[in-house]
């Protein structure tokens, strides 16, 4: 089974990308990372990113184990150009073409089927990750107002204490920023 993943408007040149993408052509997948990883190029990031998406698209997707997975291919075509100006001598101007790229990477299995989940249990899997998330959320959500009542406690006692000095006949001074040092009083 064949899965893919696209990317569009990469702001890399077409050329430049396909350094890196002809290396992983055939490998498996564990091996293509390892080789991106290895090669010292600026399309490196986002062709290991897409192939990670790809992967993640298999995974869950269709059920299909990450260690039976190998690139099939990579699609690396143009996109739209940007065209800018450069000044040259004598009142000229220069054309700058700054190009993009579109890419597409398929993944298939080696081995048709092996180790590939039914469709229970993907579903069975996607419930307990939906129920972890929700248990996530809403431990979260205590934790917020839980924190939200202490900051408000703590607005309520701070309060308290600045009413209690100043009955008391002490001054408060407020420390203020910038414009009050500047512009603060000096006796002679």
């Amino acid at each position: 089974m064949k899965v893919s993943a696209k990317l569009k408007n990469l702001r890399i040149a077409p050329r430049k990308v396909r350094l890196v993408t002809n290396l992983i052509k055939g490998l498996d997948v564990q091996i293509a990372m390892d080789q991106i990883d290895a090669n010292v190029k600026r399309s490196n990031d986002p062709v290991k990113k897409l192939l990670a998406s790809a992967v993640s698209n298999g995974e869950n997707n269709f059920g299909i184990d990450r260690n039976n997975m190998y690139v099939y291919d990579v699609i690396v075509g143009a996109g739209p150009t940007l065209k800018r100006w450069m000044p040259k001598a004598y009142g000229r101007a220069g054309a700058l073409l700054k190009r993009t790229s579109q890419l597409e990477i398929i993944l298939e299995e080696r081995v048709e089927g092996k180790g590939r989940k039914s469709k229970e249990q993907l579903e069975k899997e996607k419930k307990e990750k939906m129920e972890a998330k929700r248990k996530a959320e809403k431990e979260a959500i205590k934790e917020e107002e839980k924190a939200e009542k202490s900051e408000k406690a703590e607005k309520v006692s701070g309060k308290t204490k600045e009413v209690k000095t100043e009955e008391k006949g002490k001054k408060v001074e407020k420390k203020g920023g910038l414009t009050s040092r500047i512009f603060r009083r000096k006796s002679m």
